[in-house]
């Protein structure tokens, strides 16, 4: 059983319905019954509907453990490099500890601990050409810090894994801009309902994406009253987007 089964089975247990929780973790009713519908295996909002549903994020993407939280099975998420704490933050109950916890400064002279890796991030970079064009490109100098732990909680390979930062406000309010993004590049395969980062002639976007006949996209912003959404017919697919990723994580300071 995928993470797709046991969210439907959690949500039903809890008695609501789809509506209900597509409105409590910010998602359209449309993409949670995709994520039951199709059984995906992962989600970038797993977080979220585990918190939701007052359910272990290790049992909603893994099926290990048991299916309630408790202050055993707490995880840190959305914070690659975060120290677990046993005590409680004050006001806060252990099983709560989802978005809280100890985070160790360091620097880029700071050794990678034991459960580390450094992750490349992908940017814009105006073209030697000039001309306002811009290529996206993978900075290999610029990194991220992610703990390996998180990425196989969230079923992501270390080699296959990259970051890259939102620019603008069409996937406010879940995704604000300046927000740091994780992007699984072996995870190339198109699901309604998730959200992939994809070089669009030399811009870097992160959007939801649909497949549509004939071998088009559609692209949807979360922003949609101020983005509408963009239609590609299988031509421009094939000249103008190269999909880098499936993002499974971001992380915002505001």
């Amino acid at each position: 059983m995928a993470l797709g089964k046991r969210l439907k089975q959690a949500r039903e247990a809890a008695g609501w319905s789809q509506e209900k929780l597509a409105r409590v973790v910010g998602m359209t009713q449309a993409a949670i019954g995709a994520l039951e519908k199709r059984d995906s295996r992962q989600s970038s909002k797993a977080a979220d509907l585990a918190k939701a549903l007052d359910i272990s994020l290790e049992w909603l993407v893994s099926g290990e453990g048991p299916q309630q939280r408790t202050s055993a099975n707490a995880k840190v998420a959305y914070m690659p490099n975060v120290s677990q704490s046993k005590n409680q933050v004050q006001g806060v109950q252990e099983n709560e500890l989802e978005f809280f916890g100890r985070m160790d400064a360091w620097d880029s002279d700071t050794p990678l601990g034991p459960d580390e890796v450094e992750l490349p991030l992908f940017r814009e970079v105006e073209m030697a050409a000039g001309g306002g064009r811009t290529e996206v490109i993978e900075n290999h100098g610029a990194k991220l810090r992610f703990a390996k732990s998180t990425l196989s909680r969230a079923g992501v390979e270390p080699a296959n894994a990259a970051c890259a930062t939102v620019k603008g406000n069409s996937m406010e309010r879940l995704i604000p801009d300046g927000t740091t993004v994780g992007v699984d590049t072996g995870d190339k395969e198109i699901r309604d309902g998730e959200i992939y980062a994809f070089d669009h002639d030399g811009m870097l976007r992160v959007k939801y994406l649909q497949r549509r006949p004939g071998g088009g996209l559609r692209v949807i912003s979360e922003n949609i009253s101020e983005y509408p959404a963009e239609d590609y017919d299988a031509e421009d697919v094939a000249e103008n987007i190269r999909l880098i990723g499936r993002v499974f994580w971001w992380s915002v300071l505001r």
